[in-house]
C-alpha cells in the first residue's frame, strides 16, 4: 500500500497541497512566472519558523551533552572494568543533571513528520489523487518537477537548465563548505583513538551530500533543499553563541 495514499496523510498532503498553490496565487502578481517556485520557498521558509523551537530544544541538548562529556570520561575510565557499575553511575549522572542520553531525540522526531510533508509535495507528481500542478510550473523557463539528472539523460537539458541548477548546487556546496568549517569537530588528544579522526573528517564531508541529492531531485525539491540548509545554517550559528558548547570566555 502507498503510504501517502493513506486517507489521513493523504488529507495532510493535501492541506499542504492547497496551501503552496494558494501561496503561489497570491504571489504571482509580484513573480509572475516564478511565483510557484517562489512559493516553494516561502513556504519552506514558514515551514522552517515553526520549527524554530525544536533547533532550539536540539541546541540545549547538544550543550548539555558537550557539559557531561568530561564527567562521562571519568566515569567510563574509573569502571571500565565494571559494566554494570557503569551503567549505573551513567544514569545516576543524567537523573542528577535533569537529562537523559535522549535528550534532542523527540526534536527530531518531532520535525521529521512535518519536513516529510513538505518535502512530498515537491517530489511526487500525484498528491492525493490529483496531478500535482506545482511541478509544472516554471523557474526561468525550468519545470520544477524537472531534474538535472533527467534532463541530461532525456537529452531535454537546456541552457536554462544548466544555469538554474548550477546557481542552486553551487550554494549548496558553498553553504556546505562554511558548515564544515565552522562546526568541524574538534579531535583532542584524549580523542585520539584510531579512527576517530577519519571519522570527524567524514563526518564534514558528508555535509555535501545534500548536494548529490539536489543533482537526482525535481528542481522544487533542490530549492527546498537550498533554502533549507542556508537556514540550518544560520541558526545553527546563533544558537551555538546563545547556547555554547564551552565556557564562555569572560
Amino acid at each position: 500500500m502507498d503510504l501517502l495514499s493513506f486517507p489521513p496523510i493523504a488529507a495532510i498532503l493535501d492541506a499542504a497541497y492547497a496551501l503552496l498553490m494558494g501561496l503561489a496565487d497570491l504571489l504571482y502578481p509580484l513573480a509572475g512566472s516564478a511565483s510557484a517556485a517562489l512559493a516553494v520557498v516561502v513556504l519552506t521558509l514558514l515551514v522552517r519558523t515553526i520549527l524554530i523551537p525544536a533547533g532550539i530544544a536540539q541546541a540545549k541538548a547538544e550543550q548539555t551533552r558537550a557539559r557531561l562529556a568530561p564527567k562521562l570520561q571519568a566515569l567510563q575510565r574509573r569502571y571500565k572494568n565494571d559494566r554494570e557499575r557503569m551503567s549505573r553511575e551513567t544514569m545516576k549522572l543524567y537523573a542528577d543533571e535533569k537529562t537523559s542520553p535522549l535528550a534532542g531525540c523527540a526534536p527530531v522526531l518531532i520535525q521529521a513528520p512535518i519536513v516529510g510533508v513538505v518535502y512530498a509535495l515537491f517530489l511526487y507528481p500525484v498528491i492525493a489523487g490529483h496531478p500535482n500542478a506545482l511541478l509544472t510550473d516554471q523557474l526561468l523557463g525550468v519545470p520544477l518537477g524537472a531534474s538535472l539528472v533527467g534532463t541530461m539523460a532525456g537529452g531535454t537539458a537546456t541552457g536554462a537548465t544548466a544555469l538554474v541548477f548550477g546557481i542552486l548546487l553551487l550554494v549548496i556546496v558553498v553553504v556546505a563548505e562554511v558548515t564544515r568549517r565552522v562546526f568541524r569537530p574538534v579531535v583532542g588528544a584524549s580523542d585520539a583513538a584510531p579512527g576517530v579522526e577519519a571519522v570527524a573528517r567524514m563526518a564534514g564531508f558528508l555535509q555535501f551530500g545534500t548536494a548529490v541529492v539536489a543533482i537526482f531531485v525535481p528542481l522544487a525539491a533542490a530549492l527546498y533543499l537550498v533554502v533549507t540548509v542556508t537556514w540550518t545554517l544560520v541558526q545553527r550559528v546563533v544558537l551555538r553563541r546563545r547556547f555554547p558548547l564551552g565556557p564562555v570566555a569572560g
